[in-house]
Formats: C-alpha cells, structure tokens, sequence
C-alpha cells in the first residue's frame, strides 16, 4: 500500500480501484501479503499462529482463545479481503500510473519470499527462537481447521457483497491519533511559528543593517585622507618582510 500511496497519491478505498491493470506485480505482492497475514496454509503466518493457537490450547485458556480465533476472521475480512479487493479490483478508479519503482518491487518480493519460504519450511522460523523445539504445524487438526475458518470468513464476504449488505464506500476522513499532529497541532502551533519567524527575520534584518553600518564606517576611517595612503597588498607584504628582517638584525646585534 505504500506503492500504491507513492504512485496515486492516496490509500483511501473509496478513491482506488482497478488498479491490477497498472500495477500487476505490487498486486500479486499485496495478495502474498494478504495470504500470509491471513494465516493460509504455506504462509507464514500459518506457521506462527498455529504455534500460537496450540500454545494457547494446551494452556487450556478457552477465552483467548476464542478471542484469537474471532480476531483471525477479521484479520481475514480486512486486510486478506478487503485491501486488496478494493484497491485493485472492485471499481475502476480510473487511475492511469506507473508500476511501483524498481526499489519498492525488491523490497515486496523480498518480502513476499520470506512469507511463502517460512510457510513452506517452518523449522527454518522456528530454529531462531529463544528456545529449542520441535513442532508441526501441518497436520489435519491445524490445516482442515484453518481452512474451514478462511473458507466461511470469504464466503460470508461474497454473501454481504452481493446481496449488498456490505457497507457502501463513503468518501470521508477517519479521525484517528494522526488528527492531533495533522490538524490540531498546525493549528496550534502555526501561528505561534509565524510570529516566531517574523520576529527571527526583523533581527536578522537588524543585525545585518548594524554590520553593513560598521563595516561601511570603518572602510570610510580607512580610505579617509587623515589616515594616510592605503597601502597595495604586495607593497604590505614586502613592508612587512622588511621589517621582520630589521627586527632580526637587531635582535641578533644586540646579542
């Protein structure tokens, strides 16, 4: 999604849409993405939360349990479904753009890679745990059980969808904790901002008129005929050789 932000300016469902067309491969990585987050077998997110769920079920805690399991179903619907439904596929947006940059498909395949290499070969994420184990993920009670939720949470989409009592897009603005920097605090701050850099600016104009003022004085005492002729840089420079070498005869006559 930070592609699709970087090429259309926006992440908002309401304003996306077809963009499979322009940006195939950013969605193959976010339907990887997806997959994996949404625990489907040979994800990696699959080999996590089946550790996690057995680990939850041999401690015998029953309601954090069905609490996880209750939440897995709306990982599911919302960033297994949802996103990649409505960003590249649902309605046309009619946004006309570029494929992601070169740098952002790297860092989505890699990533992509990693998702699938874990899912397929769980003991290579399970030998960098804290700890020794030997655990498979991939037996029935795990894979039919999974399944069954993916299945019925996707289905439940497609029903709500199409008998059209999914909630329609409406364009607006979601008030989160972004709010207090991305509107409270220009508001608050700008004008205390303002009056600082108008205040910075006529010192700094203030100083600058008082230095331009001495240093015009001074050239002025400089070039003034009391204070004698000026004196060429290279006729400096001998005057001063000559006088160090007067001063180091002397020096060196008076013992």
């Amino acid at each position: 999604m930070g592609a699709v932000l970087y090429r259309v300016g926006t992440v908002k469902a309401s304003e996306l849409g077809g963009l499979y067309r322009c940006m195939p491969m950013t969605m193959v990585f976010c339907i990887i993405g997806a997959m994996s987050i949404s625990a489907f077998p040979l994800f990696s997110g699959f080999v996590a939360k089946a550790l996690i769920m057995s680990a939850i079920g041999h401690e015998h805690l029953v309601v954090i349990y069905m609490i996880l399991l209750a939440a897995s179903a709306g990982v599911l619907e919302h960033s297994g479904i949802k996103i990649p439904y409505f960003t590249f596929f649902a309605h046309d947006g009619g946004h006309n753009v570029k494929e992601a940059p070169v740098n952002m498909l790297i860092a989505m395949g890699v990533a992509s890679i990693l998702c699938i290499g874990i899912g397929v070969m769980p003991q290579m994420y399970y030998q960098i745990l804290p700890f020794a184990m030997e655990y498979q993920p991939y037996d029935g009670s795990h894979v039919v059980g999974q399944l069954q939720l993916l299945i019925f949470a996707m289905l439940a989409f497609v029903f709500l969808v199409r008998a059209g009592f999914y909630p329609p897009e409406i364009p607006s603005t979601v008030l989160n904790a972004d709010w207090l920097y991305r509107r409270l605090a220009p508001m608050v701050l700008g004008p205390v901002l303002r009056l600082g850099l108008s205040i910075a600016s006529r010192l700094d104009g203030i100083v600058i008129e008082t230095a331009s003022s001495l240093i015009a004085g001074a050239r002025r005492i400089v070039h003034h005929p009391i204070a004698g002729p000026v004196i060429p840089g290279p006729a400096a420079l001998i005057q001063l050789c000559l006088l160090t070498l007067l001063l180091a005869v002397i020096y060196v006559a008076l013992g």
